[in-house]
């Protein structure tokens, strides 16, 4: 402005001149662009089965460095098996038990006749399937069973139909009327039942065994975590009577705990207890009736997902409250982990800060774990730089997914308390899913720096014009650009281009490198440099442009303006489909890859045609249509800055190749 006073220009046009390049150094398509590019990716992902709650979250993703993931049915297929059942003395392996599809329909022969196996083994099926709160679906087309609830439950239930045992039957002859919930201080359940000692069924036949006493109408099934029920039993079932539980006999339910979940299989005890009303103290001085194993196989993409994720130098880590023999089993089987260290919950709480913090460096599986350590180790990896992803489903994981930088709820098994804490919902409960929504924030963040180093850039060269013009050209040439004029170009510039800058897909190098630093400036990694240098090499061409046009001879004529006003049009048409990537050139990338773009670039050659051959507008924009020849050199020049760029690129693949 001040310079065209000095040039005794129109001070009411030099305020108008110097408002336009304001605007045109600002980005004030930023805010539409970010808006639109985040509501995009979360499109995308939700066509990934990843719904976000908070948009913001969008772009966090793409700077994640830790995973923290649960196991049971993000890493596993939640498809649990019971395949082994082992009572004291008598070990049995079942087959046909998975779920959500078992293999046994209403018509089903019972593979497990329990007349042929000791009363110990009905008693632990019986007590699976009365302390239980699923239930079993029959298909009424197929005839084929489905569970409705937790999978475990569901697959003791699916074991109970093997031996020829309905739930319903025997809730009718041992109504429930107490229990114990499960949670995950105590990692165990506990039902009360009430009794008729005279019409038990074979099932539970062998209480009357072990001495259940005709005054006896109560009884309460544990099940859950073995090495907790140890600490509240004082009886086995041996044979077909309780005898105590000594240290031999503890020592041999530890082994054959370890052994079934150093083969990968999640093992609950199940026991049972005499009490004289469903008032008495519970889960205490408990009868060991027997241990089941079951198998939750691994996802088969979650191991491509978690080799993924570590080429993009994200670290998965394992965060469950299964043993920790089966919580190493499928971490080694996954490659999360290959160096074997485990920690448990018990441990963290022993351990003071320091040593937490050196954990969280070399151990990446914790098991039996309870919802408090979970919000320690994300505190402390937060501590140490991290973006930290954690997943969670239950309610008492609310805090930890509130801490994480992103918290994402399970959609299947998740609660409402927890899905109200998240981020982001995993609508399949994957963890492949993550990886994949991580992918999605990269790209969305690339796009993000892509718009802005093309809209400053741009901006850049203007504001250049406009400061150079009057001091290139004198007086007469005060005003390279009219106010009207540069907003025009700032919308087919930072508008309808930079939208199709901000749908750009993924590079082919998005996962293969580090996340980026949530500390580093938009500008960084040469950003702001390219910038300066693109945006002088634009200003350059257009004062170039208007040098030569310009007649001092002849100042009504504008054909000068004109000039510079198309040549920047087109300058930032090739300007804008180099930068479609910082390394890749724009022939490799091919031309279908982001046809939202070429679009837009050829309705920005037609809009500006338009307004320089439409009679109505030529005096709307005071400009004078060119000739095809001056036209052609405006197009011919606009072609620099994708050469330039395109060089630039050539010179740093070579460089990093």
């Amino acid at each position: 402005m001040l310079i065209g006073v000095a040039l005794n220009e129109d001070p009411r046009d030099m305020f108008l001149t110097a408002v336009s390049v304001a605007v045109a150094v600002v980005p004030e398509g930023l805010p539409a662009v970010v808006t639109v590019t985040l509501a995009l990716g979360a499109q995308r992902m939700l066509r990934r089965n990843s719904l976000i709650r908070k948009l913001p979250a969008v772009e966090t993703l793409g700077a994640v460095t830790v995973i923290c993931s649960d196991k049971t049915g993000t890493l596993t297929e939640n498809r649990m098996t019971v395949t082994v059942i082992d009572v004291a003395g008598h070990y049995l392996e079942l087959t046909g038990t998975s779920h959500p599809a078992p293999a046994l329909d209403e018509r089903h022969e019972t593979p497990i006749r329990l007349a042929e196996q000791p009363p110990a083994i009905g008693l632990a099926i019986a007590g699976g399937a009365l302390c239980n709160d699923a239930s079993l679906q029959p298909d009424p087309q197929t005839g084929r069973y489905g569970v409705i609830g937790d999978p475990t439950e569901g697959a003791l239930l699916v074991a109970a139909l093997q031996a020829g045992i309905r739930r319903s039957a025997l809730m009718a002859v041992a109504p429930r009327v107490a229990e114990l919930p499960f949670d995950s201080e105590r990692k165990r359940m506990t039902t009360v039942h009430q009794l008729d000692p005279d019409a038990l069924p074979e099932a539970l036949a062998g209480l009357r065994a072990a001495g259940l006493r005709p005054d006896e109408h109560y009884v309460a099934f544990t099940k859950g975590a073995v090495d907790g029920m140890l600490d509240i039993s004082r009886a086995i079932w041996v044979g077909g009577e309780p005898q105590p539980l000594d240290d031999h006999w503890r020592e041999r339910l530890r082994a054959a705990n370890e052994q079934m979940a150093d083969k990968g299989m999640r093992v609950l005890g199940i026991g049972v207890q005499w009490i004289d009303t469903p008032q008495d103290e519970l889960e205490r001085d408990l009868t060991i009736v027997g241990l089941v194993g079951m198998i939750d196989p691994p996802r088969p993409e979650v191991k491509a997902a978690v080799a993924t994720a570590k080429a993009a130098g994200i670290r998965p880590i394992m965060i469950t409250g299964d043993h920790p023999l089966t919580a190493r089993f499928i971490a080694y089987d996954l490659g999360i982990t290959d160096n074997g260290r485990v920690k448990t919950g018990l441990m963290l709480d022993a351990m003071s800060d320091a040593e937490l913090e050196q954990a969280v460096d070399e151990v990446s599986v914790y098991a039996r774990v309870t919802p408090a350590n979970k919000l320690e180790i994300v505190e402390m990896l937060q501590r140490k730089g991290h973006i930290v992803a954690m997943t969670g489903d239950g309610v008492n994981d609310s805090p930890a997914l509130k801490r994480a930088d992103i918290g994402v709820a399970m959609g299947i098994t998740g609660t409402d308390v927890s899905k109200e804490a998240s981020d982001m919902v995993l609508l399949d409960d994957n963890f492949a899913t993550i990886v994949a929504a991580v992918e999605e924030g990269r790209v969305i963040y690339d796009n993000i720096r892509r718009f802005v180093k093309f809209s400053i850039a741009g901006n850049v060269g203007k504001v250049l014009v406009m400061l150079l013009t009057p001091l290139l050209l004198g007086a007469e040439a005060a005003v390279a650009l009219l106010p009207l004029q540069l907003l025009w170009l700032n919308l087919l510039t930072d508008g309808l281009l930079g939208l199709g800058l901000g749908v750009e897909p993924a590079e082919r190098n998005t996962m293969r490198r580090p996340p980026r630093d949530p500390r580093a400036g938009i500008f960084s990694e040469g950003l702001g440099g390219h910038v300066l240098w693109v945006g002088v090499v634009i200003g350059l061409v257009a004062l170039f442009v208007g040098w030569f046009y310009h007649d001092p001879a002849n100042p009504g004529d504008t054909t000068w303006q004109t000039m510079i006003f198309t040549t920047l049009a087109f300058l930032q048409v090739g300007q804008a489909l180099a930068s479609r990537s910082s390394r890749e050139s724009f022939f490799a990338l091919g031309l279908r890859t982001n046809l939202t773009l070429l679009g837009l670039a050829l309705l920005v050659i037609i809009l500006q045609l338009v307004v320089l051959y439409a009679p109505f507008l030529e005096q709307f924009f005071r400009i004078v249509p060119l000739t095809p020849r001056d036209l052609l050199i405006a197009a011919a020049l606009g072609t620099i800055a994708f050469v330039v760029i395109e060089i630039e690129k050539w010179f740093l693949r070579r460089r990093h190749s």
